[in-house]
């Protein structure tokens, strides 16, 4: 096998963020440090939040209390970039605020303008934060028995698609952390159950990602028209693109690093 890293990237805020970096560290059972550690809860009281932020037991199933780009897509249109303890809104690449994420009045000031920004937002809005048990899918989902993971993508798996539907599909769309070449379209599904290695970091393949209406928006905008999402359906009669991996070993990873088992 000759896969290899083509790109790292990881959302410091789940859904309303994207990075690209050149390497990462990877902890054990957790991910990528600093992947999805923010999230912002809805339509819940403080201490609600605060039940819904410590424990993905109380996350469970609960899709409807937490922003997403499923049920609030008007997000896609802004970034945050987390750099040296400060997170940064922006809109079109340009700043709207930066807050010391270490600081619970600037977190409560950073809610508030999300709220002021997109007033159609269900109240209150409360941004979230855990190293321990970030706000992955897997986190939330009743549907898999792991809760802290890692998205991988087969760049060649995108560009299949993108052939057979006559569209320009961004891999950003699907929000994976590590995207990979080298190997056939779909050759990863064949991966599930085994285990990978990355640069002496070993992964379980847990199963397949299988996708929601939010890759129907177009990329930095809420324009949702795309409809990938039905024509994944159409084409392979499945909603998958990925697959999510479980951290076994703690550990650096690089773009570039080679594939492995």
């Amino acid at each position: 096998m000759s896969a290899k890293i083509t790109s790292i990237n990881y959302c410091p805020v789940k859904s309303v963020s994207f990075q690209s970096i050149e390497n990462c560290k990877i902890k054990k059972n957790i991910g990528i440090i600093g992947d999805r550690i923010f999230a912002f809860a809805k339509d819940l009281d403080l201490e609600q939040a605060k039940l819904f932020e410590k424990s993905p037991a109380e996350r469970k199933g609960k899709w409807n209390k937490v922003l997403t780009l499923k049920n609030s897509p008007a997000l896609n249109k802004y970034n945050f970039i987390s750099k040296d303890e400060k997170l940064t809104l922006t809109l079109k690449d340009k700043e709207i605020m930066s807050i010391n994420i270490n600081q619970s009045s600037d977190r409560e000031a950073l809610s508030n303008k999300i709220s002021e920004l997109e007033s159609s937002l269900k109240q209150p809005i409360t941004l979230m934060k855990n190293n321990e048990f970030p706000f992955f899918d897997t986190s939330i989902s009743k549907k898999v028995d792991f809760v802290n993971s890692v998205s991988l993508l087969n760049i060649e798996s995108i560009n299949d698609f993108e052939k057979k539907v006559d569209k320009k599909i961004e891999s950003s769309i699907f929000r994976g952390n590590i995207c990979i070449d080298g190997i056939e379209p779909w050759k990863e599904r064949e991966w599930i159950g085994k285990t990978i290695k990355i640069n002496n970091v070993s992964f379980k393949v847990e199963k397949n990602i299988p996708r929601c209406v939010a890759i129907n928006l177009k990329p930095q905008s809420d324009d949702n028209s795309f409809n990938l999402l039905q024509l994944l359906k159409k084409n392979y009669n499945h909603f998958d693109m990925g697959i999510y991996l479980t951290a076994l070993d703690g550990g650096d990873i690089s773009t570039g690093n080679q594939v492995s088992f």
